[in-house]
Parts: structure tokens; sequence; C-alpha cells
């Protein structure tokens, strides 16, 4: 009888353990541009940044890390960061600013470097759309051009998809989230859309977002977190 009733306050003991155990907190990845990025909290630190330590008044009110749109999901949500991969600047395509070659800082070139996240969270297409690139052409379902020639990956289009199909490849399993920025040019979004829905990856369509220098603000960046944090699973 004894023996019996030790193994039973064991076993009412392992229940217990199990059932107050704190679960891992899941990992969440971020592959960005200068709306997610702030001075000293990106990787690689050679990576340029749009936000910085110092107050800068005339160009945004946001001076802390803990103010960013990232930050507060994580903290809210009681996530984990494992890598925030964002470039000021960077465009999806190998195509920036003043037809310049970007391939060093692409999301394309920059997608298999985010670490082993359970979450990922895309928030690019933003340069592309002010740098006026071409959005290109649809790739079949197989990636290919119409004419079978090599997609041209200085246009949108053949660029986000392929990193797309890299993203679902390179990291089985996890959930990821393409943030759509507001007041994109009608086309990058339409794209952004339909490549998104083609590889099964959700989008989360923001709205009245408040920015000074076209950048999200404190207030904009709550509000960022906001949004994604309604879309979260």
């Amino acid at each position: 009888m004894r023996k019996t009733l030790v193994l039973f306050i064991a076993f009412i003991s392992i229940l217990t353990f199990s059932a107050t155990a704190v679960a891992p907190k899941a990992g969440v990845s971020i592959l960005g541009d200068s709306y997610s990025t702030f001075e000293g909290h990106v990787t690689p630190d050679t990576n340029y940044v749009w936000y910085f330590k110092a107050p800068k008044p005339g160009r945004t009110d946001v001076d802390k890390v803990s103010q960013t749109w990232w930050h507060q999901l994580i903290c809210d949500k009681g996530l984990r960061l494992v890598v925030n991969n964002s470039f000021s600047g960077a465009t999806i395509c190998n195509r920036g600013y003043r037809g310049d070659d970007y391939s060093d800082r692409s999301f394309l070139t920059r997608v298999k470097e985010l670490g082993s996240p359970e979450i990922i969270l895309v928030f690019g297409g933003t340069n592309d759309s002010w740098a006026g690139v071409e959005v290109g052409e649809y790739l079949d379902e197989n990636g290919k051009t119409a004419d079978g020639s090599a997609p041209d990956l200085y246009t949108f289009r053949p660029a986000l998809d392929i990193m797309l199909s890299t993203m679902k490849d390179y990291y089985p399993g996890a959930d990821i989230y393409f943030i759509v920025n507001s007041e994109l040019r009608p086309e990058i979004t339409e794209s952004i859309v339909t490549l998104c829905g083609r590889h099964g990856i959700e989008t989360v369509m923001l709205e009245n977002i408040d920015k000074q220098s076209n950048h999200p603000s404190v207030k904009g960046m709550a509000e960022i977190a906001r949004q994604v944090g309604a879309k979260l699973k």
C-alpha cells in the first residue's frame, strides 16, 4: 500500500510539473528594410540603419529600440528574436535607386541569413516602389519565363517569386508573413498579394500608419505592431 502511495504521489508530481513547465518561446526572424532597423540591433551589424539611439527630432521621434514595431510585437506576444536582418534602403530585387546594382543587399540575397526561426516576418517592397524599379513579368508555375530565358532578378516580380520560393524551401515548417506597406505603387502591392497567394504566405495589409519623413513614427510603430499582432497565429 505504501509503495502504491509513493508511486501515485510521484505520478501526480510529474503531471504537475508538466502542466506548469514554461513552454519555449517561438523564435521570430525579420527580413526587412529601413522600417525594421535600429542602431545596434541588426544582423549583420554592417547593414545600414535608419533609426538611431541619438534623437533626431527633425527626422523621427523614434529613438529607443523598444519603440520599434518588432520589439513591441515580440514583447507583447512572448516571442524570441532570432535574427533581425534588415537593411535600410534595400530592395527585394537586385535593382536599387538610380538604377544601381543592389545585389549586395537585396532581400533576394539575404533570404538565407535568418537563422532557425519558427516565424518569419518579411517587411519589404517599399524601396522597390520608391526607386521605380520595373515590376517585370510573372514566372510560370515552374519558375520559368514565357520564352524560356533566365528570370530577370533586377525586376520585381521574378525576384520576389524566387525569394518566396527559396524561403519556403529553406525554412520548412516556419510560419511566414509578408507585411505590405500602405501607399505603395499599385503594381507593387498587386504583385506581392498575387505571389504570396501563390506560395501560401499570409499578407498583412497595413492601414493608416502615422509617418515622419515617410517612415513610421512612434505612433506608427505601435500601430504596425498591433496590426501584425492581430494576424499572427
